[in-house]
């Protein structure tokens, strides 16, 4: 029976392929009616109606997902054509081989599933010769055509399973990846920085300092940077010219009413019951029996942040509000009706009336609308300022003529300073060429500027001068980390017992159970790595940015068989099984390929091509 079903699953997915991507629509009517196929591999023939219909399925499927239109043109530009054709050279190869094989299904197996399909079936549920006839019709093809692409799919399916059958991974492939992720340390580290000196360094002087900077010069390289200059305008500067009138000032106030004047509030957290027995014996409990109001929230399973309606109103609050703004902070009101039902509320705090003037309120007005008004002057000008560098207009003439405020910048990648915190000027700056005419761009707030590229200088060594601060701390560093590494390591012989880091002085760090993909913080990069390197009562050494870590390893635990390891080890088997067969199938099918020697024919293809929109 197990048989049978998949030979039924065959034939309805070829059915239903047929019926719904669109085979009525493109056949080889729209084809030469010399043109029976697009090439041969071995013994089989590429039917034009076969590559037709899957290169248009394909199409169909493409289209639906991005929602638009895939043209033929850049179908082919995607290789949208040559994956079909690949799929299709590589199936009838499959055929040839089965052919070659004597694999097959049988006469009778193949005309009871038929039989069996839904499809084909009458009201009555027993095979219709005529809905058969008809279902094959509507999808361009005979009974005969049917049948053997039934039996092709089957004998396909039937190589397949025969080259996949008992395909295996070994066992210990799968132990060994475990083993090696879920493997656990347990470890004690200590960390020594600056203030674990046993003396201060001295300072470095000046020709120390200079040594150092020519040995390292690779540490104090300044990167490729564009010397800009800029002219920018921003709201700021027009603010001066900028008269918000009293009315407008005015109707923005009453536009705000609800934000200056706003009524007194409470913060209310609201318990609501299904009734008012069981709101009423919620009271009770609050009363008598010493319950908490916390409790009763427990209980419901909610938590305080579920009932917490924030600041209210009082007619935000409906007909309970008289009784929650007569309570004070901390007590509990009720039950009192709200609009989900009797509700115990609690008041944690009392937030008096606001009421703001025009006259408190107008300076926050003007300086909002003027600047707003700024913004729209800015923009009414850069239409009139971009005409003029079209003209031939020089930055340094802008800002002598208008109110452009004349800059420049050394500008580079990792630039953030003045202008450059703006991303727009950035990405304009990158994209910046010495030949650019100057235009004018605007910034995220409003702001218009317009640049030049006055010099382009490659990565160089940054002066001694300028270098000077960055050369102190880069030896101050690297003094110190060898201070500390000559201490830890004689530090390290010392650390085999329990407290031994205590002993010394360090601030023990006990870590168990770390796997490789632990996270410990103020460790060196690759600590982890590191540590599963090592042997248990294993100490090391390791160096960080400015200080450094002694990890002493005390116990290592195989995988092991927890819950947890088991699902992986079953996880990877399985994975790994079917990698491997999936891989066996792929050479496989390669060398039947290889051996059926495919022949493409061209013309048909462009036959084919010439017909798609």
């Amino acid at each position: 029976m197990a048989k049978r079903s998949g030979i039924g699953k065959i034939a309805m997915w070829i059915l239903l392929g047929l019926l719904f991507i669109g085979l009525g629509g493109f056949g080889a009517a729209t084809l030469s009616g010399n043109i029976r196929s697009v090439g041969t591999v071995g013994s089989k023939s590429i039917p034009v109606d076969s590559y037709a219909r899957q290169l248009q399925n394909e199409i169909q499927a493409i289209s639906q997902q991005t929602g638009q239109p895939l043209p033929f043109a850049r179908a082919q530009e995607i290789g949208l054509d040559r994956a079909v054709l690949q799929r299709l050279v590589r199936n009838r190869a499959l055929d040839h081989e089965t052919s070659e094989l004597g694999l097959s299904i049988g006469d009778t197996a193949l005309r009871d599933e038929i039989l069996q399909i839904p499809a084909f079936q009458g009201v009555d549920g027993t095979f219709d010769r005529e809905g058969y006839r008809f279902a094959l019709q509507q999808g361009g093809l005979s009974e005969a055509e049917f049948e053997i692409s039934l039996r092709e799919e089957a004998a396909r399916t039937l190589l397949q399973g025969a080259v996949l059958g008992g395909v295996k991974m070994p066992e210990t492939f799968a132990e060994t990846l475990v083993g090696y992720v879920a493997e656990q340390r347990d470890f004690t580290w200590g960390l020594l920085d600056e203030d674990h000196l046993a003396a201060p360094l001295p300072l470095a002087n000046k020709q120390e300092l200079r040594s150092y900077y020519d040995e390292n010069t690779d540490k104090f390289m300044l990167p490729d940077t564009k010397m800009i200059s800029y002219a920018l305008l921003t709201p700021d500067a027009m603010i001066d010219e900028i008269t918000v009138p009293e009315e407008e000032l005015r109707a923005e106030y009453e536009a705000r009413a609800d934000v200056y004047n706003q009524p007194e509030r409470r913060l209310v957290e609201r318990l609501v019951f299904a009734d008012q027995e069981a709101a009423d014996q919620a009271a009770a409990a609050l009363e008598v029996g010493g319950t908490q109001f916390r409790n009763l929230v427990e209980e419901r399973g909610l938590t305080l942040a579920d009932i917490d309606l924030g600041d209210v109103s009082r007619l935000e609050l409906d007909a309970a509000g008289e009784a929650v703004f007569n309570a004070a902070v901390g007590e509990i009101v009720g039950p009192q009706a709200s609009p989900l039902g009797p509700a115990l509320f609690r008041v944690n705090g009392v937030l008096p009336a606001q009421a703001t003037s025009f006259e408190e309120a107008r300076a926050e007005l003007q300086e909002e609308l003027a600047q707003a008004r700024a913004v729209r002057a800015v923009e009414a000008r850069a239409q009139d300022i971009d005409d003029q560098l079209a003209g031939g207009a020089t930055l340094e003439q802008l800002a002598n003529e208008t109110k452009m405020e004349l800059g420049s910048i050394a500008w580079h990648p990792g630039a953030q300073e003045g202008i450059a915190a703006y991303a727009d000027f950035r990405d304009a700056a990158n994209a910046l060429k010495a030949d650019d005419f100057a235009k004018i761009n605007q910034l995220e707030d409003g702001s218009i500027f317009a640049m030049r590229l006055d010099e382009e200088l490659p990565a160089r060594v940054k002066p001694f001068d300028a270098a000077t601060a960055e050369v102190r701390k880069a030896l101050r560093t690297e003094r110190t980390l060898a201070a500390l590494t000559t201490q830890a390591e004689a530090l390290a012989p010392t650390l085999e017992g329990a407290v031994a880091f205590q002993a010394a002085g360090l601030d023990a760090h006990i870590e168990t159970e770390q796997r490789r993909n632990a996270f410990i913080t103020n460790t060196p990069a690759g600590f982890m790595s590191e540590v599963f390197e090592m042997s248990v009562g294993e100490i090391r050494v390791l160096p960080s940015e400015d200080s450094v870590v002694i990890v002493r390893l005390d116990a290592i635990t195989a995988a092991g068989d927890a819950p947890e390891n088991i699902a992986l080890l079953s996880q990877l088997g399985a994975q790994m099984d079917q990698a491997l067969a999936q891989d066996l199938f792929t050479i496989y099918s390669d060398d039947v390929v290889r051996r059926a020697v495919p022949q493409v024919d061209q013309r048909a293809l462009q036959a084919v091509h010439v017909n798609f929109p």
